[in-house]
């Protein structure tokens, strides 16, 4: 399964969010599991399984296929929520889920 974080520009933002996401991942005990960032130019339909992106760009990345959106690219126990849920949607077990 693939994951991309993505940002407008492809840098700071979606790097961080990226980084967060594979901490929540690990937390959560899932494997198989790429995290990838990238922006928001470079990505179509099929690029990844889930794409998680800023509110800010939520719409922008309507129709791109399962686009998670969080409300901060911080806070680590929205991500995990979130990563959990979409994980579970694709199939992938999820261990340590709390």
């Amino acid at each position: 399964m693939k994951i991309l974080a993505v940002c407008s520009s492809g840098l700071g933002s979606s790097f961080m969010t990226e980084l967060n996401i594979k901490k929540a991942i690990e937390q959560l005990g899932a494997e198989g599991v790429e995290v990838d960032h990238a922006d928001l130019g470079s990505v179509s339909p099929g690029s990844a399984d889930v794409i998680f992106v800023g509110r800010d760009i939520a719409e922008a990345a309507e129709g791109l296929g399962d686009v998670v959106s969080l409300n901060s690219l911080i806070d680590i126990d929205e991500i995990r929520q979130k990563a959990a849920e979409a994980l579970k949607r694709h199939g992938v077990a999820v261990p340590n889920e709390s």
